[in-house]
């Protein structure tokens, strides 16, 4: 909590000793606090800056501070803002998805879209001209899945290589054949030891047979897919479609118990 009454005479100076502090944003509250202002006058001092491209607004009360270098896109990456954020939310969280195999360099394209997991209750989407971050809820997950990124703001959430690759396969809005492009290149970063550890408290028992199908017939990568094998040797698994939400039909792969229902293309 930032408390300078006595030096902030304005809400831009106020904004200027934020980042001076080595932060990207605050809250409203935290203006409240070093601003002797009324909200009539807070509410006109925000606008004036946000006219200005010097602040942008992330959800109620929660502000970014506009750096020179982000003017012209008029709005932060999210990796410089999103851990506070989900702090002031009181919300555990990682990246993950897309963004975190960009961040371990599996990006075949960069998303133009954040995505975060997040614990319920779910998080309205955020979706502007300038910033969309998707939030998907997950129960429960181990810390010991998740690895801390550095950045310019300090450090992130982000999923761990393995929990990232069952994840790409478990939210069934993300295309197949773009999963499989990102697969293909983070499975240089994927530990057949770590990979038996997360599968083996990961709960869909469907998607460790997808992945290992993937791993194992379009990959190639045998390694990874026999730690998926043996994780699913203690469970009892039946025959899925290889592409959710679509028509149960196509040959049926013996090995993982999985129905080819659709051709898969990578990009790559």
């Amino acid at each position: 909590m930032i408390n300078e009454k006595s030096r902030n005479n304005t809400l831009e100076e106020f904004a200027n000793g934020v980042r001076a502090a080595g932060r990207y944003v605050f809250t409203l509250e935290e203006a409240k606090e070093s601003l002797e202002l009324s909200d009539k006058a807070l509410n006109q001092a925000l606008f004036r800056l946000k006219k200005k491209n010097k602040i942008a607004q992330i959800r109620k009360r929660f502000f970014a501070i506009i750096p020179p270098e982000y003017s012209k896109s008029g709005m932060l990456p999210p990796y410089l803002f999103i851990d506070d954020l989900m702090k002031s939310l009181g919300k555990r969280y990682y990246v993950g998805l897309y963004s975190a195999a960009a961040l371990h360099g599996a990006a075949h394209q960069q998303p133009m879209e954040y995505y975060v997991i997040t614990e319920k209750p779910a998080l309205r989407n955020i979706k502007s001209p300038r910033l969309t971050i998707n939030f998907n809820v997950k129960k429960e997950w181990s810390d010991a899945d998740i690895i801390q990124k550095k950045t310019d703001a300090g450090y992130i959430s982000v999923s761990a290589p393995e929990l990232t690759a069952l994840d790409l396969l478990s939210y069934g809005n993300i295309g197949l054949n773009r999963v499989v492009t990102i697969l293909e290149e983070l499975v240089e970063e994927i530990k057949p030891s770590v990979l038996t550890r997360t599968a083996r408290i990961f709960p869909q028992t469907t998607t460790l047979q997808r992945l290992g199908y993937i791993l194992d017939k379009e990959i190639g990568s045998e390694k990874l897919a026999e730690a998926l094998k043996k994780i699913l040797e203690g469970r009892k698994f039946y025959p899925v479609p290889l592409l959710k939400n679509a028509d149960k039909v196509g040959e049926l792969d013996s090995d993982w118990k999985i129905i080819k229902n659709t051709e898969i293309e990578s990009d790559l």
